[in-house]
């Protein structure tokens, strides 16, 4: 009985190990549609959203599986516990990548009022922090889940400077308002998915130490 309930807590890992492969898909495909306004892609994007929401379904009734089957010790317990926790966030990313994409197809019909290279810095910075959160889960890697807590200091100065250089180019032309707005959105989006993978990663940590908020020293 026993080694088939590990066999499944197995499979649950690699079903949250696949849904974390499918929102990075997402916000890969949200951030190159973004860059080159290609609207196509963008609205393919957003379609796709309903694969990452039925992974979601499957991992928690595969949870509600685990959690009947037998009676769970203290240890498969926050296991599972924190994977149901950390779908949530995980579907929440996978909005966002929609509510990106949703933007791009706005913005598309002018020309952006600026480079979007700290945009893009959020995005490949906020994609580590989601692949490395996942991997900390599945490998039980306390030291890494901390890295993704701390990662997410990056994220908000990127946002600080964003939002410091659209307001500038607001006050130096109010005709680029409208865009500005949609362009601190997307970073706005950008930083909340950061905010999603540290939550993943504090849910990793209580499924190895019991502990949700995990006081650690940042080397």
């Amino acid at each position: 009985m026993r080694a088939h309930f590990d066999e499944q807590l197995d499979r649950l890992n690699e079903e949250l190990i696949a849904m974390g492969n499918m929102i990075e898909q997402a916000i890969g495909a949200a951030v190159d549609a973004l860059i080159r306004q290609d609207v196509e892609k963008a609205r393919q994007t957003a379609q796709n959203d309903t694969q990452i929401d039925e992974q979601e379904k499957e991992i928690e009734n595969l949870c509600l599986r685990l959690l009947l089957q037998q009676q769970p010790v203290a240890r498969d317990l926050r296991n599972i516990s924190a994977a149901l926790k950390m779908i949530t966030d995980m579907e929440r990313i996978g909005d966002h990548a929609v509510d990106i994409s949703e933007l791009t197809i706005v913005m598309a019909e002018h020309p952006y009022i600026k480079k979007l290279d700290h945009i893009s810095q959020m995005a490949k910075e906020t994609m580590v922090m989601l692949i490395r959160s996942i991997e900390a889960y599945a490998t039980k890697d306390l030291k890494k889940a901390q890295a993704v807590i701390e990662q997410d200091d990056v994220i908000d100065d990127l946002f600080l400077k964003v939002k410091t250089e659209l307001i500038g180019l607001i006050r130096e032309n109010a005709e680029n308002g409208e865009q500005a707005a949609d362009l601190l959105m997307v970073a706005k989006y950008f930083e909340r998915i950061g905010d999603h993978a540290t939550n993943i990663a504090e849910w990793v940590i209580f499924s190895i130490t019991g502990q949700h908020k995990y006081a650690f020293e940042k080397a």
